[in-house]
């Protein structure tokens, strides 16, 4: 496992889709429940685009934070370049 120390933009970065992560749990988890509330509906779609756009962001700055088609690669093939979440 590697110990790689990374900028602090990063682990903000990270720490802002992990929030974001948490609120999308939750809300999937309420509207289970309760499909017909519109309001949930609405704060679960804009949860959906900030994550999109955070997701982008990192995978800008830091590479693929997901694989397996979640996340576009640049050239050459970079996953197994950048540390994975759980090694820093």
């Amino acid at each position: 496992m590697s110990d790689k120390q990374m900028p602090e933009a990063y682990y903000q970065l990270l720490h802002k889709l992990q929030a974001v992560d948490f609120v999308l749990v939750e809300l999937t988890l309420y509207l289970n429940t309760h499909p017909e509330d519109r309001k949930a509906i609405e704060q679960f779609n804009f949860y959906v685009q900030k994550k999109q756009a955070l997701k982008g962001q990192f995978d800008q700055q830091f590479g693929p934070l997901q694989q397996y088609g979640n996340s576009p690669s640049r050239a050459p093939f970079d996953w197994k370049e950048a540390p994975w979440p759980w090694q820093v």
